[in-house]
Order: C-alpha cells, then sequence, then structure tokens
C-alpha cells in the first residue's frame, strides 16, 4: 500500500517575470473577494520586489507556482503602521492561494506553518498577519496554524484581526 505524497512547498524570491501570473490569480474569485483592485495590487506588489522593507515570493508545491507570499518588517515601513508596537524583529505575512482546485484541500495550513517555521528560524520573534473578520475560513486556517487574535481594529478599508504567533524559541529563552 503507497502512503500518500507529502506536499513539499517552496519559497522562491518572486520576479518581474511572474506579474503576469499575479494578475491572473488577482482577479481569481477567491483572491479578488479579500485583495484590493488588482492595478492596485499589482503596483504595490511589483514594488516590493525591490524593496528593503518587504520580501516577496512565489509559493510553489512541488515546482509548480500557487500562489503568492510575503514579509514584512513593520517597523521598517515609512508609512505610519498600526503593528509598529509589536516586539523589535516581529515579521508580518500576507499570502493567498492563487489556484482556485488547491483551495480547502489544507494547503494554507501547511505552508503558512512552513513559512513561520523559516521565518522563527532566521530569528523572527513573532509573525503576525492582518485577516478581515469576515474571511472565516482564512482565520481559522491562522488559529490552525497557531495564530490568535491579538485585537480588532479598523482600517480604511473595513476591520481587521490583528493575529500573532510566538516564536518557541524565544519564550523558552525568556
Amino acid at each position: 500500500m503507497n502512503s500518500p505524497k507529502v506536499p513539499s512547498y517552496g519559497f522562491r524570491p518572486l520576479t518581474h517575470e511572474d506579474m503576469p501570473l499575479l494578475a491572473r490569480w488577482l482577479v481569481m474569485p477567491h483572491v479578488a473577494a479579500w485583495w484590493g483592485d488588482k492595478e492596485t495590487e499589482m503596483k504595490g506588489i511589483a514594488e516590493t520586489i525591490e524593496s528593503v522593507d518587504t520580501e516577496p515570493f512565489i509559493i510553489e508545491l512541488d515546482g509548480k507556482p500557487i500562489g503568492f507570499i510575503q514579509s514584512y518588517d513593520p517597523h521598517l515601513d515609512d508609512e505610519e503602521n498600526p503593528f509598529q508596537d509589536q516586539p523589535t524583529g516581529t515579521l508580518g505575512i500576507d499570502q493567498f492561494i492563487g489556484e482556485p482546485d488547491l483551495i480547502g484541500k489544507g494547503h494554507g495550513t501547511r505552508l503558512i506553518t512552513q513559512f513561520v517555521e523559516m521565518l522563527f528560524e532566521e530569528g523572527a520573534p513573532r509573525v503576525i498577519l492582518d485577516p478581515d473578520p469576515a474571511n472565516k475560513a482564512a482565520v481559522r486556517t491562522y488559529e490552525k496554524v497557531g495564530f490568535h487574535t491579538v485585537r480588532r481594529f479598523r482600517t480604511d478599508i473595513g476591520e481587521a484581526l490583528l493575529m500573532a504567533i510566538d516564536n518557541p524559541d524565544e519564550a523558552d529563552a525568556g
């Protein structure tokens, strides 16, 4: 009897050549419902390729592009960032699975867990994210990974939850 294949996720740096793929994903209904206008998002994501405070990646499943993920340092943001009260070294993340046939199959939980573990190994004491509380599937996914709600707050586009997960190695050291 064959055991099920364990998915292998990779995170490769986003390049300008990936922008047409991102454009396709950003108009998919399951992504567009929670991300902004395609043109605005494309411009913002393209700017992160050369950014100092944000690291954008293409998520790969067994070598095939399936989504987008980025980490950012809220303390390096030029504009007022609502997360600058978080511990120094905290990193925020944003992500989506672009391929609709991969939604609801556990990929989000597994790939976010793997990405967060990578950030912890690089020394982040905490990782945060800020979903819309109406995005129940995303909130459940983040809770499965281990994120907890810190606070609810209002943004210029609506309500959001600040959710965090702390590096277990940092807790042991403290």
